[in-house]
């Protein structure tokens, strides 16, 4: 069936477009909506009057959005952190809605998650390019940083805890050679004395034998 399409059927058509399309989605779908009509004459003039509105809407919002929104979002790059196991593998994936919150409390652009032209989850840490459809003429690139939560994967964590533990450590004297140390010391000090103490004795000896020799004479 031939028909004109009176509103935009993503991914099919446009307004005033005219198209043959299967007749079950024409009486099925389309025409029970009114998403489009059978291509008359008539039919035709006001699609065409409606695309020509559309189209002068769709100026606005691409020039409201190349002034006011493509500054915050073209160029920038942002973080998400995902947990990961063993050589960088990601437990899950990153998916556009992931991508589209995170963008939207950076730069306070409300956004849906269809913006985000990801064809598939990220699933590898990295960075990673992705398109931002602002409207429908007007993309912005962005990147988006996957990294590890933390900043190191779990297993590498491990990996380094295990070659810390290989490092060599300086050995503490064990408790006997320690009590060894200190009782030769002593006796070093308590010899030192003894015989301090034989040197005085002697000298108070000879002392009083000096004095002695003078009380005879």
């Amino acid at each position: 069936m031939k028909v004109v399409f009176m509103e935009e059927v993503e991914g099919t058509a446009r307004v005033g477009e005219v198209k043959n399309v299967a007749d079950g989605f024409a009486r099925n779908y389309l025409l029970p909506r009114r998403l489009a009509a059978p291509a008359t004459d008539h039919y035709v003039a006001i699609a065409q009057a409606r695309a020509e509105k559309d189209a002068r809407r769709q100026d606005r919002l691409d020039d409201e959005a190349r002034a006011h929104l493509l500054p915050k979002m073209e160029g920038r790059s942002v973080t998400i952190e995902v947990r990961v196991g063993e050589q960088g593998k990601l437990f899950g994936s990153v998916t556009s809605r992931d991508i589209a919150e995170l963008l939207q409390a950076e730069t306070g652009i409300e956004l849906e998650h269809k913006q985000v032209d990801l064809r598939q989850p990220i699933r590898d840490l990295g960075a990673h390019e992705v398109v931002v459809k602002l409207t429908r003429n007007v993309h912005a690139p962005v990147t988006v940083n996957v990294e590890p939560l933390g900043g190191m994967p779990e297993g590498a964590a491990a990996e380094g805890e295990a070659v810390a533990a290989e490092e060599p450590v300086a050995e503490e004297p064990e408790p006997e050679e320690e009590a060894v140390a200190v009782a030769e010391e002593e006796a070093v000090v308590e010899e030192e004395a003894a015989e301090e103490a034989e040197a005085e004795a002697e000298e108070e000896t000879e002392t009083e034998a000096v004095e002695g020799g003078e009380e005879e004479s």
